[in-house]
């Protein structure tokens, strides 16, 4: 069953997906060479707890961090370790919060230091896209219309589109429904309406797009072992033009200072 929300639980869910987008931008400080993904963890945990948040993946189905930290060849889902970080690797950082009983859910992948020119394409394309499925997540489109714009954008560009793996409702429960798959075509699939919230959430390959789950699991990774991007954003439904709840304004602001130095 969809839920609908009302105007006053998406500005509830708004203060929710900020907090997961101001947790984002604080990892975004962290992150470099040499720095392990449970150090970000701990980072994570520590700043939403500090600000009157509850992990919204510690615990959740056996899941044990606050993170999921993907690297390189791993797709989604990828637990935090104390392996360092390397020049040249990529980790996508997927965060979710509780406050006020409901759910903030996005995801953002970083370069470690510099990454190869087709690696920086890939996320490029792969945020590009995200935006291209949000531009369709409007009243009375279709699911479809996401999918097929994701899919179309980056597969144009000779990418691949993760089926197994898909966005979803997210609420007073992480996730709710309906799926939310990247790859559809255009007038299929349900009904958009207003005060529908959906996680948007683009996992786009540079090779294949199949994909394998790791023995601790949980974590998925490419089935040829070659990189994989990840960015999400948790977005409300609307008349005319999609209402974003989550932002990358925090990390990008971290980016671009690091970037000036």
């Amino acid at each position: 069953m969809i839920y609908l929300k009302t105007d006053e639980e998406i500005e509830l869910m708004r203060l929710s997906n900020q907090l997961v987008a101001k947790t984002l931008g604080e990892v975004a400080k962290a992150i470099k060479p040499g720095v392990s993904t449970l150090e970000l963890d701990k980072i994570a945990e520590t700043f939403i707890r500090d600000n009157g948040g509850t992990p919204g993946f510690l615990n959740y189905q056996g899941f044990p961090n606050t993170l999921c930290t993907s690297v390189n060849e791993h797709v989604v889902h990828g637990i935090p370790n104390d392996t360092p970080l390397n020049e040249g690797d990529i980790v996508s950082v997927d965060c979710g919060v509780l406050l006020n009983d409901f759910y903030g859910d996005s995801a953002y992948t970083f370069p470690i230091g510099e990454v190869a020119p087709e690696v920086k394409a890939l996320l490029d394309a792969t945020k590009e896209s995200l935006y291209k499925g949000i531009e369709q997540a409007i009243e009375n489109n279709r699911l479809g219309d996401v999918g097929h714009a994701i899919q179309s954008y980056t597969e144009e560009r000779g990418y691949s589109v993760v089926r197994e793996m898909v966005g979803h409702g997210i609420g007073k429960n992480l996730h709710e429904a309906p799926e939310v798959a990247n790859y559809g075509r255009k007038g299929n699939g349900t009904k958009l309406k207003s005060g529908m919230v959906i996680a948007i959430e683009p996992m786009i390959n540079l090779g294949k797009r199949q994909i394998v789950q790791e023995d601790d699991g949980w974590t998925i990774r490419t089935i040829d072992k070659k990189v994989s991007a990840h960015y999400e954003h948790t977005v409300a439904v609307r008349k005319g033009k999609a209402d974003i709840l989550s932002s990358f304004k925090f990390v990008e602001e971290v980016l671009h200072l690091q970037s000036e130095k």
